[in-house]
């Protein structure tokens, strides 16, 4: 998979930065992460299951959306932990938020503002949990803005308390509108022919699919392929779309 997907941004005429690094060689550093946020009395452990959450969630007591932790598991006693440690149930460990309210200047929604919740930075089967890794990955790598899909804004408020707990430097964040399919749905193997190879099959090289992509990035007209050096020549975030963009076969 892995290769696969760098052998595909080769193909587009994409590169990279310095060795590219796993996150599965990089444990320590989260463990180390870890400790520091546990040292400090910011976590702690979680029994709950995701069933338990949305159930909690769902219930009328002032939470909106299932994403949100309602706090189960935050003032257990030491009975209360020992019970649910006796059952064998392996515990996450969570962030003590406090609710804080997080905000940043997103470079294409402009201001967004969140409650953040005690969200997960260990899983009960002892991985470190997106949320955690990629802050502790992008301070290592000294990452000065964060471009990605619009469906991940809401993790960006954690990913900020995060940073601040840990007193790193704070990257700026873009987030792009993503290419649905015909059904309004995130674009995916389901739709058809979308990966390079598929397109490659019907005839279609990467030259087509990068002039696609450029269209609907506003940097191109229909019917051109531009060069690789045209495109960063010609690029502007302020000409991004602010919609998703949808493919249809």
């Amino acid at each position: 998979m892995e290769e696969a997907q760098l052998s595909d941004l080769r193909t587009l005429g994409l590169d990279w930065d310095g060795p590219i690094l796993r996150q599965s060689e990089r444990m320590e550093l989260y463990e180390e992460a870890i400790a520091r946020l546990d040292a400090e009395g910011l976590l702690y452990p979680c029994y709950c299951t995701r069933a338990e959450i949305r159930a909690a969630a769902s219930a009328p007591h002032g939470i909106s959306t299932s994403d949100l932790y309602p706090g189960t598991c935050r003032e257990l006693t030491v009975a209360q932990r020992a019970m649910r440690e006796a059952s064998g149930r392996p515990p996450a460990l969570r962030v003590r938020s406090e609710g804080v309210r997080v905000a940043f200047e997103d470079r294409l929604l402009g201001r967004y503002e969140e409650e953040v919740d005690d969200f997960v930075v260990r899983r009960n089967d002892g991985t470190p949990a997106y949320q955690l890794a990629v802050v502790v990955d992008d301070a290592a790598q000294e990452i000065g803005e964060v471009v990605r899909g619009a469906d991940l804004t809401d993790s960006t408020p954690r990913q900020i308390l995060l940073s601040r707990l840990f007193g790193l430097p704070e990257p700026r964040y873009a987030h792009v509108p993503l290419v649905l399919g015909p059904d309004g749905r995130r674009l995916a193997k389901r739709h058809g022919a979308v990966t390079l190879s598929d397109r490659a099959a019907l005839g279609e090289g990467p030259e087509e699919v990068r002039a696609w992509m450029a269209r609907t990035l506003g940097l191109v007209r229909v019917g051109e392929k531009p060069a690789q050096d045209d495109l960063i020549a010609n690029f502007d975030p302020e000409r991004l779309p602010r919609e998703p963009t949808v493919w249809s076969p």
